[in-house]
Order: C-alpha cells, then structure tokens, then sequence
C-alpha cells in the first residue's frame, strides 16, 4: 500500500521520469462495457467527420472554416469578418458552455468525444496492437536486440501511421476548402496546387508526429483544457474516482481473506489499461482524460474475485468522502443562468442577422457639388457583402425623399453570389427638400421590385 504522505508523484508527470527523461507507455486494450460503448461513440464520431464535409444545403456545404479567406459556413450560412461579433459571442458562450461542463462532468468530454483519444485510442493505439502485438509483448521486446521481424513490425506500423494520417489530413482539409476543391486537388495536375499539396503534407506530418510519437502527451502538456482542470472543477464535479472509502488499506488476494483490508487487492490493472500511465488510486489528476479504462480494468477484477463492482466509478470527490449523490451546485445554477443569456442573445442575433451586408459612405474629402441652380449632389461610395446563392444587380431608390440616384458607369451595381460588389453614386437632391446643411436620408436597397434593405446615410448641402 502506498503511504497517503507521499505526494511524490504530484511533483512531474507520470510520463516522466525523476531525470525528465520520458517514459513510454505501453497501455493494454481496455475490455469492458464502458468500452464498448467509448466503441460505438467513436463510430459515431467517425460517421459524422467523414460523412459532413459531403453535405450540402443549396450548393454549399454544412460546415467550412475557411480562415485564410475569412470564410465560414455553418449549417449552410455563411459568415463574414462583418459578422466578427456574433464569432465573439460565440466564442465568449462556448467558454461559458465549458466552464459549465466541466464543473458538473470533469473531463467527460476528453474521454469520450475529444477527436485526439478518439483517433489514438481507437485508431492508432488497435492498429499498433494488430502490427506490433500487445502491450505486454511491446513492452518485453522494449531494449531488446532488433530482428528483422522487429524491424518488419516497426516499418510497417509508421508507414500504416502515415497513410492514416494523410488520410485524415485531407478530412480536415475538406473542412477548410470544401469538398468539391479537394477534389480539384485529387484529379487535377500537381502543378496547379502546390500550395495545396504543401498544406497536406504539413497536416500530415503533424498528425503523424502527434499519433506515432507525441500521443498522450497531447493531453497532458500541450492541451489547454487538461490545464484547465486543475481550476474548473471542485469536490461536486464528476470525476473517475477510486472509492479510497472502500479500497482501503489495500491487500493482496489470499485464499484466506484478511479482514482489516480493503476491496482493493493491488493488482495494478487500473495502471495497465491507463493511456496516461496514472494510478487513479491516488486521486483526481491532471493527466487523467477521463476515459473509464481503470473502470472497466477494475470492475473486471472485482467480478473475478466475487466483490461487487464500483470500486473505480463515475464519482465526486464528495461523493466518495460523504457518500453525497451527485448534485446540481448553486456555482453551477449561475453558469447555466449566465450561459442560457448568452444563448438567447446568440440566438437573436443570428436570427435577425442579414443575408446582404451593405455599407455606404461619402466619399472622405468632398463637399457637396452644385447642379445647376436648383441641385445639389453627394459622391457616395457603397459596398455591399452578398451571402447569398444567387448573383443579382443591385438598384438604388431615395426613399422619403424627393431626389434621384445617379450610377456612375450608368449600370446597375451586379453583386455576385458570395461575394462582395462596390460601386460609386450621386445622390442628387433638389435644393428645396434640404432643410439642414447635414440631414439623414434613406436609400433603399432593390432586387428588382423587391426591397432588399433600406440604409441610412447623410447628406451635406448647403443652407441659407
């Protein structure tokens, strides 16, 4: 049994040893019904990351983040830089959404749906089992002369590795620039996509180096959410716990049991199974993903030497100490409230958000021009962000006022789908509706004989 003094393994991480130098972790396959269901979420997962970027609502796709053009579709709308407070707002309701998530479920989200454990775990991880052999069998052959049969293995698990992560890196893509372009980049010569192609192998390489070689340290060094932890949850959040209540003092399996010991019986198979290298046994840490692997392990253990199962559950911190039922904390009730406001004005805002994004100006540095004796004229400059399908010309119209709008070029303004269209305008008015040397005007925005948006400018005339 562990002395309960002994912080030590606070100090660094656990794939880390004394020296800094790392520690390889060779985990056993889990087995177990939480893993069949982690199993059954995973090709959930994988249906939906493969299958989107196959979807499209009138010609677009569902979802395309397109950041080097500040492009983005979601759920077939497409949003703009002019749109960059409702990304703001969704960005300030997500962390919401987060904080409140991990306060009641801990890391639930890692160990389940995170595309990182998803993709090592049930991807790269049961691929090097079926190349390399079990876990067990890695570990014994670590240090160990190479054979060819060795170096057969070892070849062919980071060539497989690669191809999985090309694949994936052209997924990923497919969320960038759209099926339909990395279809061009698939058919068409390499030479008309070398930017393309350059991007590709980057994602590639960084997938590849994540899943062959970086692979929980994701979690537990670079991801900020891991990080997060430490400060998100509390003693009412859900947590992998070990019922210390219950498995304490631990003591080894005897056919004659011994009665001051606990359920606990030192096997160490909540270790094996760990994709961190952890001891759940010494309570909630920071590498800990979540992912209900000790629990399997554990419960696996107590069935064989007939102990009822739970030792490791789903579990708080004071629900272990106090025997207290999960419950719903007033820190939690204030996140929910906060994060509902946020939702309902997300929601408000997307709904009344406007396909045509209109933007008119006068031009910087000019006053008004005299038209004859009885007119006077405003250069107006007009740019227009149209996010819709459909490419249409745009017509000017004063509204409320007397007056006419003059195009330069004589043509309408065409905007094409997508796109943004600019333009430059008179607004001629007569010099009997000024009223003001500064006054507010409407111009009504036409596609065809429907009105599309009405915008507000001012207009600068002369006053006697």
């Amino acid at each position: 049994m562990r002395d309960a003094s002994d912080e030590s393994f606070r100090d660094r991480i656990a794939t880390v040893d004394a020296k800094g130098k790392r520690k390889w972790v060779f985990a056993q396959q889990p087995k177990g019904r939480l893993y069949r269901w982690r199993t059954l979420v995973s090709w959930v997962f994988f249906a939906l990351f493969i299958g989107l970027p196959f979807i499209h609502i009138d010609g677009r796709p569902l979802f395309l983040f397109n950041i080097p053009q500040a492009r983005f579709i979601i759920f077939g709308k497409v949003f703009w830089p002019q749109d960059f407070f409702i990304f703001g707002l969704t960005t300030v309701t997500f962390v919401i959404f987060v904080v409140l998530f991990t306060a009641a479920f801990g890391r639930l989200f890692c160990g389940w749906v995170c595309p990182q454990t998803i993709f090592m775990e049930m991807v790269f991880r049961r691929l090097e089992y079926l190349i390399e052999g079990s876990a067990a069998y890695q570990k014994l052959q670590q240090g160990k002369p190479w054979t060819t049969e060795r170096i057969v293995r070892r070849t062919g698990k980071h060539i497989a590795f690669y191809i999985l992560s090309f694949i994936i890196a052209n997924l990923f893509l497919a969320y960038i620039i759209g099926i339909k372009e990395l279809y061009k980049i698939v058919i068409e010569p390499v030479s008309q996509h070398i930017g393309a192609l350059f991007s590709l192998a980057l994602f590639s390489g960084v997938f590849y180096a994540v899943y062959a070689f970086f692979r929980e340290q994701a979690c537990t060094v670079v991801c900020p959410y891991g990080r997060l932890q430490g400060v998100l949850l509390d003693k009412n959040s859900m947590v992998v716990a070990y019922d210390y209540k219950r498995g304490e003092p631990r003591g080894k399996l005897k056919k004659k049991p011994i009665l001051d010991t606990g359920d606990c019986i030192d096997c160490f198979q909540c270790v094996k199974v760990c994709p961190t290298a952890i001891d759940i046994r010494n309570g909630t840490q920071m590498e800990c993903v979540g992912c209900t692997a000790c629990i399997d392990a554990c419960n696996a253990m107590m069935t064989a030497v007939g102990k009822p199962e739970g030792l490791i559950r789903y579990a708080s911190e004071n629900g272990i100490a106090k025997k207290e039922p999960l419950h719903y904390t007033t820190r939690m009730k204030l996140y929910t409230g906060l994060l509902a406001v946020l939702v309902v004005l997300l929601t408000i805002l997307l709904m009344t958000r406007k396909d045509i994004d209109t933007t008119i100006m006068r031009t910087p540095g000019m006053l008004y021009q005299e038209r004859g004796t009885d007119s006077v004229s405003n250069l107006y400059n007009i740019k227009v962000a149209n996010k819709t399908t459909t490419t249409f010309p745009l017509r000017l119209v004063l509204e409320d006022v007397p007056g006419h709008i003059e195009v330069i070029g004589g043509h309408a303004i065409t905007v094409k789908k997508e796109d943004e269209g600019s333009g430059s305008f008179f607004v001629v008015l007569p010099l009997k509706a000024i009223k003001e040397r500064k006054q507010s005007i409407r111009i009504g925005l036409y596609e065809g004989d429907r009105k599309i948006d009405v915008v507000k400018t001012n207009f600068l005339g002369p006053v006697e």
